[in-house]
């Protein structure tokens, strides 16, 4: 391990330990003790949470493959895990960084590479954020202010992730200046595979309301509302949904404590206030054990070692590819 990889490691490091220890503070104020969970239901949660994800991370590879770049499949579902964990440092610039150094295959170019990063990335913000303006609409009207922030922050994505406005951006970004070839590469991006990502990111979004429904099922000061069954889905996929969005356009590393407040927000008129603290801050900690616990696992099982046929042609190092293309860096 380099020095490069040493110094992003410790501070993915730093940056979990933050937001574990604001959890952990934030759980005790609320005098509730993690011996109370059904702890079955919390490890569905996590298993749910990734599975989510997962949709997310196939597209990120589809993308690339439209970009007539050539990665290995698990070489990209492992980096777009691994990745993840760069959001806990401020800025969340690691999170390009990660998976654009750790992705392998043929003639992979490094700033098409970020490029498919920022598309996905945006893709996932403007489609969680029609789905929980849809639900509010349906079920909860009266959330007037979420209502027109997920409205808001939807049609500002989704028209950034329009091919043709997504294709006018980047090279307004001057990339071809490192990649000469990157206006051929983004010809790629099409509307079939825009939708394909939607339908992803729905799947992708459902799951990720389905693990906040486990986290409630596991604790049992919630029991009273959880009741009804599915009838609480869509208050819970709402809030998954605006959580999520509101805190990721945030600089605030993994949105800490700009995700609860929104979830605080709409969980407490149903659940209390103490259960709402609770369930968000214990999705937290779910969510966040269940990216290391992966992340571990991923990165203790390496991609194939590089043929001769694998090359990037950007620049001749991961690390200096990402210090070097400001097509990587989301400041």
């Amino acid at each position: 391990m380099n020095a490069i990889q040493l110094i992003v490691m410790l501070l993915v490091a730093w940056g979990i330990w933050r937001n574990i220890e604001k959890a952990i503070v934030q759980v005790q104020e609320q005098n509730f003790s993690f011996e109370e969970l059904r702890w079955p239901w919390i490890v569905a949660a996590g298993i749910l949470y990734l599975l989510g994800t997962l949709p997310m991370g196939l597209y990120w590879y589809r993308l690339m493959k439209a970009m007539k770049q050539d990665p290995r499949m698990y070489s990209a579902v492992r980096a777009y895990f691994i990745g993840h964990l760069g959001k806990y440092v401020p800025g969340k610039a690691l999170v390009v960084v990660l998976r654009t150094s750790l992705v392998q295959g043929a003639n992979l170019q490094r700033s098409v590479v970020a490029t498919a990063v920022f598309a996905e990335t945006l893709t996932m913000v403007a489609v969680g954020s029609v789905y929980g303006a849809i639900l509010i609409v349906i079920w909860f009207s009266e959330q007037q202010l979420l209502l027109w922030t997920a409205v808001g922050i939807g049609l500002a994505a989704g028209f950034v992730t329009l091919p043709p406005v997504f294709r006018t951006l980047v090279l307004l970004l001057k990339v071809s200046r490192i990649n000469p070839e990157i206006e051929d590469k983004l010809a790629g991006l099409s509307y079939p595979t825009m939708a394909w990502g939607w339908g992803a990111n729905i799947i992708g979004w459902t799951l990720l309301g389905s693990s906040l429904f486990a986290t409630m099922a596991s604790i049992p000061d919630a029991d009273s509302k959880m009741a009804g069954g599915l009838e609480m889905f869509p208050l819970l996929a709402a809030t998954v949904c605006l959580a999520m969005v509101v805190g990721f356009v945030t600089p605030i590393p993994g949105g800490m404590g700009v995700r609860e407040y929104v979830i605080m927000e709409m969980m407490a008129p149903a659940f209390g206030p103490v259960v709402a603290v609770v369930s968000a801050v214990l999705l937290r900690v779910v969510w966040l054990l269940a990216e290391v616990a992966l992340a571990i696992i991923l990165y203790g099982i390496p991609a194939p070692t590089p043929t001769s046929d694998d090359a990037t042609s950007d620049c001749p190092s991961p690390e200096e590819s990402t210090a070097n293309d400001p097509a990587q860096n989301p400041a």
